[in-house]
């Protein structure tokens, strides 16, 4: 199945969280495809979505507390200053995905992320730029439709690798950018669609 979806609730889904995930169906309904502009907070979900290569979103969703806990609350002045002894702590803990190339990334994006911060004109001015800072509201009525990468996506992942962050190829790049809200590819008939299409028409 890849249109929209009914839940018990009555409400119009997208198919991907599944109906008896309440973890899934409220990071759906609350958070996916919201316009994020706080610069940490996508630091945060940047690095997160490079955690995500290879695996699914649920199984990052369901240890991100964890995450943030053993990233200092993703503090990027914090993470950049990660010695070898943090590092091996990193890898010694459970509760998060245990991979040396993204602890590593991890901190290498803060470093980057200080950068863009010291010389302007913030990490979240600097991405929201490559969309003249309003969402780009698609109008998908099937998953298959939507796209794994964009020209866009591919823009800004070149860019972002240019400047030092890890983990940022277009596909990771373009789930960051849906997640984020900088493009709503919430399905036209999911209840999550209108109101934020909407939102964006105001702006």
């Amino acid at each position: 199945m890849s249109g929209a979806v009914l839940h018990a609730d009555g409400k119009n889904r997208c198919p991907w969280p599944k109906e008896d995930n309440p973890l899934y169906v409220n990071y759906h309904d609350d958070e996916w495809g919201v316009p994020e502009y706080d610069d940490r907070a996508l630091y945060e979900k940047l690095v997160l979505d490079g955690f995500q290569a290879g695996l699914s979103w649920i199984t990052i969703l369901r240890k991100r507390d964890n995450f943030r806990r053993a990233f200092d609350g993703f503090d990027p002045h914090k993470i950049a200053r990660y010695d070898a002894r943090k590092k091996a702590k990193l890898m010694a803990d459970a509760g998060i995905v245990r991979n040396r190339l993204k602890v590593d990334g991890a901190v290498l994006s803060a470093r980057a992320y200080l950068d863009v911060m010291e010389k302007g004109p913030g990490f979240s001015a600097f991405l929201w730029d490559f969309l003249e800072g309003k969402p780009k509201v698609n109008k998908f009525r099937d998953t298959k439709q939507v796209p794994a990468e964009t020209a866009l996506s591919q823009k800004m992942s070149k860019e972002l690798s240019g400047r030092g962050f890890k983990f940022v190829g277009p596909t990771i790049v373009y789930a960051f950018m849906q997640a984020v809200g900088m493009v709503n590819d919430h399905l036209v008939e999911c209840h999550c669609y209108k109101h934020l299409a909407d939102a964006s028409a105001r702006k």
